[in-house]
C-alpha cells in the first residue's frame, strides 16, 4: 500500500485519467474529490461489497429441469 500525505487542495493522480483531490479536513473526517472517467465506477468500500455480495447472490441460481413440464398434443 502506499501511504501519502497532502494538504487541502492538494491532490494524486492514479494513471493519466484518475485525480484524487483532498477537499477539506475537519478534525478527523476528510473529505476527497475523485475525477474519474465515467466509465470507471467509483464508490465508498461498504457499497462496493454490498454490490459485490448482490451480485454472487443472484449469480448463484439453482437450474430447474424443464424435462415433462410440457405435454405433447394429439
Amino acid at each position: 500500500m502506499l501511504v501519502l500525505s497532502r494538504k487541502k487542495g492538494e491532490s494524486i493522480m492514479i494513471g493519466n485519467d484518475i485525480e484524487i483531490t483532498v477537499m477539506d479536513i475537519q478534525g478527523e473526517q476528510v473529505r476527497i474529490g475523485i475525477n474519474a472517467p465515467k466509465n470507471i465506477a467509483v464508490h465508498r468500500k461498504e457499497i462496493f461489497i454490498e454490490i459485490q455480495q448482490e451480485n454472487k447472490k443472484a449469480a448463484d441460481v439453482k437450474t430447474v429441469s424443464l424435462k415433462g413440464l410440457w405435454k405433447k398434443e394429439t
